[in-house]
């Protein structure tokens, strides 16, 4: 039976308990930690637990501060009357879009053990996508990063030195030498004005990504890029399409199972896509048929989703959607990595090899120079 979302709020109690502190441990919990926790408190809550009890001795074991805040005020606020989905609400910051829902969903229809397993292991598969995505991006961009240390590092302090040494000797340059003296002369006379470039660039670029349209045009920029727009576009779908899946096979309405997995794409271009179909959807029309319309979401998605709403598995279909667009994630991640690392030793060659090489080049005619 499907769980209307809204039905969780006629529980609401009338008094919540404020929290003691509530500003003093808000940090984000990550991803993982998160999944043990949840796992944990399905096995005490299938084990008969009370649930108060449970939250207690989690929150004891948990090395995570914020963690351990998070769950003590969650047993607070069941103590005092609240639903495990409505403290859960409340506490945004620690968990993700969904787990509401699933809680919530898992309390009505007395299975939140149940739930709260499956709950893990999406958390689990979420954990490993995600740490495939940055490992993918976290390399190039350590390699670059490095690249343009090391080459401001020369063209400030190193590249002057040589400069001097090459003046006193009274004769013409050769041109990439030339061009490396200038370019450090040049940093070095403006190095506050990049510095306060850079700064408001990057703060407008974090503005930018504050609002909506900024938000918007960076993801639909973001999935223009070869390669990696494919990497980022196949994550996105995947997490929108677990959620969405994991939600419906616990018995949330598939209204409020779109909205939420729009919530958790992490791009503003796919969300848009799982938010026009929720918007068909509620004028009666088939969820894969606006799927289908998206540019954003592959062909497949929409056959396997027709397939799913034709036999009635449609909890199935999106998990098994969801499965593969994981497999094609890490495989992408795999052919990102073997294509960049070549252009990076190159990108390398060329940024700091050729600073190295363009000072060395008067050293290698020293004798006609000094002759």
């Amino acid at each position: 039976m499907a769980v209307d979302v809204s039905q969780l709020r006629s529980l609401e109690p009338s008094e919540t308990v404020a929290p003691a502190d509530a500003s003093r441990w808000r940090r984000r919990v990550g991803i993982r930690t998160l999944a043990v926790t949840t796992r944990q408190l399905a096995v005490m809550v299938g084990a008969g637990l009370p649930i108060v009890h449970g939250l207690h001795l989690l929150a004891e074991q948990t090395e995570s501060r914020a963690l351990r805040w998070t769950l003590r005020d969650l047993a607070q606020r069941l103590a005092a009357g609240s639903t495990l989905a409505q403290a859960v609400e409340i506490h945004s910051d620690v968990f993700p879009p969904l787990y509401a829902s699933l809680v919530g969903a898992g309390e009505l229809a007395g299975v939140l053990d149940a739930v709260l397993h499956r709950l893990a292991a999406h958390l689990e598969q979420s954990a490993r996508l995600r740490r495939t995505v940055l490992g993918a991006l976290a390399y190039p961009a350590c390699v670059v990063a490095a690249a343009f240390a090391v080459s401001g590092v020369l063209l400030v302090w190193v590249v002057p030195v040589f400069a001097g040494v090459f003046a006193s000797f009274g004769a013409e340059l050769p041109a990439p030498t030339r061009i490396v003296v200038e370019l450090s002369a040049s940093l070095r006379a403006h190095a506050l004005l990049l510095a306060t470039a850079v700064l408001v660039g990057t703060a407008a670029l974090i503005f930018a990504g504050t609002t909506p349209a900024g938000r918007k045009l960076r993801d639909r920029w973001v999935l223009r890029i070869p390669v990696l727009g494919d990497l980022l576009a196949k994550a996105a779908v995947a997490r929108a399409i677990r959620t969405l899946g994991t939600l419906v096979a616990s018995g949330v309405a598939i209204l409020d199972a779109l909205d939420v997995a729009a919530r958790t794409a992490g791009n503003g271009v796919i969300a848009d896509a799982f938010s026009g179909a929720r918007t068909s959807l509620a004028r009666g029309r088939s969820l894969s048929e606006p799927l289908g319309e998206s540019r954003t979401i592959p062909p497949m998605v929409r056959q396997m989703v027709a397939a799913g709403e034709a036999t009635g598995t449609l909890d199935v279909m999106l998990a098994r959607v969801a499965d593969l667009y994981d497999d094609e994630v890490h495989t992408a991640a795999s052919n990102l990595l073997a294509l960049l690392e070549p252009m990076l030793m190159l990108f390398l060659g060329v940024v700091v090899g050729g600073l190295v090489i363009s000072m060395y080049l008067p050293i290698f005619r020293l004798g006609a120079v000094l002759g």
